[in-house]
Formats: structure tokens, C-alpha cells, sequence
């Protein structure tokens, strides 16, 4: 019997061991992209020009990195945070911890090099070897075009720069040992031509992340099979209002298979007003996590190209609710 014991306690010994060698690798190397590319964009008028269309427009980058008013329809950007960060992601909405959107003008990274800026956002591990939570959508992002991400670095380093320092997130377990895991090496990969419209709306609805609203996920983060594109994703906002992203798969009776091409387009375009901007919203009013006046500066050939694309995926039948007060 004492034989027993103590092969038992061998044993619980090894896997204690096992347990605390492999969450010293994750929490103490993890992650490990490789070095940062010794790179250096040069600021050309272009460059610069398309980096601002892709951060404003359809990447998106500055609706997260910016602080927004969600007391008014869309949330615009508040004005002085353009760029500055601090936008919380938060327990309340169903994050595993308290995030903050970074500061991404010179400000906070003057002091990084392009090759550490195109790392971070291609593949989710910052100058400082932190890893990056995937709200970040640098998954999509490490299979953009080079030339996008130099265009996007070159623009930031035009923007104006704000002091803002970001609080620190916080990270629930296990997800802060999980998030180590997650950032991988970049596989970047030429835009197709856009005469090539479905592979090109391909392209534009990856790095605009569409699929990550428009889909279902499992309580650990991960899409559920059979809903990409078939909505169903649902955002808590203050007052038990719960908004529920709609189909955009061309079912005709639960997605937008009866559109028009021109009605898609429409249907962003018309937030270019700026009468939308100024909607103060009541207490019993529902907000969007939809940034519409992002994507309403997209070219409309561009708006185009993600209609033909959609159409060319698997339809889905599945009747969303789309606002519930609780």
C-alpha cells in the first residue's frame, strides 16, 4: 500500500510539475512571432493617402482606437481622442476582462520602428513582446497586402499626436494565459486585382473583419460552424438594450438575398450625411456597433465588390431579432 502511495505521489508530483512548466512557457515566452523586420516606409503623398482611405474606411482601425460618444446614433469619435485610444471593451459586454483600445498616434508610437508597428498588426505581438487580444483583427490582417500595411504605417505617422496613456487591461483566467497563445507569423499576400470582384471583396471583407460581427461564437471564442456571415452575434448596451447582428448571407428570407447591388451601396452611403451624426438618442433608443460612418467613406466600387463576394457564399437561413429591451 505504501508502494502505491508513493508511486501516486510521483505521479501527482509530474503532473504538477508538467502543469507549472508549460504556464511558465506560455506566460514567460509565449508569444514568438520572431523578430520585428527591419523595415523603413517612406512617407510618399500616396502611401500616405491610402493608409488614411484603409484606417478611416475599411479596416477601420481608428473606430476602435478612438474614444466614442455612444449617446449619439453610430457613436461618432469624440473630438481630441482621434487616434488616442482608451476606448473600453469591457465585462459589461461580454469581454473576458477589461480592455482599452491603444494609443496609435506618435505619441505612443514614436519610440517603435515600422518593422515593430507592421509585427503588431500583422501578427498580435507588440514592440514589448506582449500579446495582443484578438479583438485586434490581426489574424486577418497578417494575410493583407505588404504594401496596405506600409500605406496604413505611413498614415499613422501623419496623424496628430494626442497624450493619452491607456490603462492597463485586465484579463480574466484562463484567457490571460490563453491570449499568449494566439498571435502567429504573418503570411502576407498580394490584394487581387479588382477586376477580379469576388476575390477582391474577398480581400476587403477579411480586413474589415465583417465575418467577426456577422457570426456566431462559442463561450471560448471561437466561430461556430455553419454561421459565418449568417449573424446572430448579439451586443449588450446600457439600459437592457441587446442589438443582434442581422444575416448578410443572400438568403432571401432571412439575409439580404432580394437586394440590389445599388440598394447595398445605398444602405451605407446614406450615412455620409452628417444629419446622422447628430442623433441623440433617448432612453429607450438602440445604438449600433456597426461604424457606418466608417464604412460610408468606402469607394463604391469597393461597396460593390463586398456585395459580389457575399453572394458568392454559402446561404444561411436564419431569422435574427434584431433589437430586444430587457
Amino acid at each position: 500500500m505504501k508502494k502505491i502511495f508513493k508511486v501516486l505521489a510521483l505521479i501527482l508530483v509530474i503532473v504538477i510539475t508538467g502543469i507549472a512548466l508549460v504556464g511558465f512557457y506560455v506566460k514567460k515566452v509565449l508569444p514568438d512571432v520572431g523578430d520585428a523586420p527591419d523595415i523603413k516606409v517612406d512617407l510618399t503623398k500616396d502611401r500616405v493617402e491610402r493608409g488614411k482611405y484603409l484606417a478611416n474606411h475599411v479596416v477601420a482601425c481608428m473606430d476602435c482606437h478612438s474614444q466614442r460618444d455612444w449617446s449619439v446614433f453610430g457613436a461618432p469619435i469624440k473630438e481630441g481622442t482621434f487616434g488616442a485610444g482608451g476606448e473600453k471593451f469591457g465585462r459589461e459586454m461580454q469581454f473576458p476582462g477589461n480592455l482599452y483600445s491603444a494609443n496609435i498616434t506618435p505619441y505612443a508610437l514614436g519610440s517603435w520602428t515600422d518593422g515593430e508597428i507592421l509585427r503588431a498588426i500583422t501578427t498580435g505581438q507588440t514592440k514589448h513582446g506582449k500579446a495582443l487580444f484578438p479583438l485586434m483583427g490581426y489574424l486577418n490582417y497578417g494575410k493583407m497586402d505588404q504594401e496596405d500595411i506600409y500605406s496604413i504605417i505611413a498614415y499613422l505617422r501623419t496623424i496628430p499626436s494626442i497624450a493619452n496613456d491607456v490603462p492597463e487591461r485586465e484579463l480574466d483566467f484562463p484567457v490571460n494565459f490563453i491570449v499568449n497563445t494566439i498571435p502567429t507569423k504573418a503570411s502576407m499576400a498580394p490584394r487581387p486585382a479588382k477586376t477580379d470582384e469576388v476575390a477582391y471583396g474577398n480581400y476587403l471583407v477579411s480586413v474589415a473583419n465583417c465575418a467577426d460581427c456577422h457570426s456566431q461564437f462559442d463561450d471560448k471564442g471561437n466561430m461556430i460552424e455553419g454561421t459565418k456571415f449568417g449573424g446572430g452575434r448579439s451586443f449588450n448596451f446600457p439600459g437592457g438594450m441587446i442589438v443582434t447582428t442581422p444575416n448578410i448571407t443572400f438568403d432571401k428570407e432571412t439575409g439580404i438575398g432580394n437586394w440590389t447591388s445599388e440598394l447595398f451601396v445605398q444602405k451605407f452611403k446614406q450615412y455620409s450625411d452628417s444629419t446622422y451624426h447628430k442623433q441623440v438618442l433617448g432612453a429607450n433608443d438602440f445604438n449600433t456597433p456597426m461604424p457606418w460612418f466608417m464604412y460610408a467613406g468606402m469607394d463604391t466600387s469597393d461597396l460593390k465588390a463586398i456585395f459580389k463576394y457575399l453572394g458568392s457564399v454559402k446561404t444561411i437561413n436564419n431569422k435574427v431579432t434584431r433589437f430586444v429591451k430587457q
